[in-house]
């Protein structure tokens, strides 16, 4: 099933993401991730924690969560708190000094239910999983991506390309693209 909507989207993205959470073991939480200086429990409080902070933007005032306490609880707890404003945005706006205003289904779809599904590969990695983003919606948002490529970088949010073959796929173009390598296995030293 295609997504049709922010909400859809994000349920399944994050239901995505909860499936790797959800397959976690406590030792897990210590492994580095593709992200320098990140472990696996890193990613989950950066998703926890950036998008309850610009959820205020909206007037929405979401109770911090220990995510490095219980990281299973925290993320399935947040999962469902951001599907919930997603389910019914009640013509929220959100108001942003870098973004500007836009409907809260909206600035969630956009900014943060992408990140979702692009972390998705680092705790993938982390895990010593071999992650599948989809090569056709890698190969869209790398093509989206290109053209903004100086503001994206000089955002600090992407490190350097790391190069790749041309006939790389997708996902690996992708991934190159915003600064990871895709050949990074847990465990491997950082260049």
């Amino acid at each position: 099933m295609t997504p049709n909507s922010p909400a859809e989207q994000h349920a399944h993205d994050a239901g995505r993401f909860t499936e790797l959470v959800e397959s976690a073991s406590a030792g897990d939480w210590a492994r580095p991730a593709p992200v320098a200086g990140w472990t696996a429990l890193d990613v989950v409080k950066h998703l926890v924690e950036w998008s309850r902070a610009f959820l205020r933007g909206a007037g929405i005032e979401l109770p911090a969560l220990d995510v490095g306490a219980d990281p299973r609880a925290a993320w399935k707890q947040h999962a469902a708190d951001i599907q919930a404003i997603l389910d019914d945005p009640a013509g929220r706006v959100l108001s942003n000094p870098h973004t500007g205003d836009k409907p809260v289904d909206q600035a969630v779809d956009q900014f943060y239910t992408g990140d979702v599904w692009m972390h998705t590969w680092d705790l993938a990695k982390a895990l010593g999983r071999e992650p599948d983003l989809g090569q056709e919606r890698c190969a869209a948002a790398l093509e989206a991506m290109r053209p903004m490529e100086e503001i994206l970088r000089g955002s600090g949010q992407f490190g350097p390309a790391v190069p790749v073959a041309e006939d790389a796929s997708a996902q690996d173009k992708l991934i190159a693209f915003i600064g990871r390598d895709p050949g990074w296995q847990a465990g491997n030293p950082r260049p």
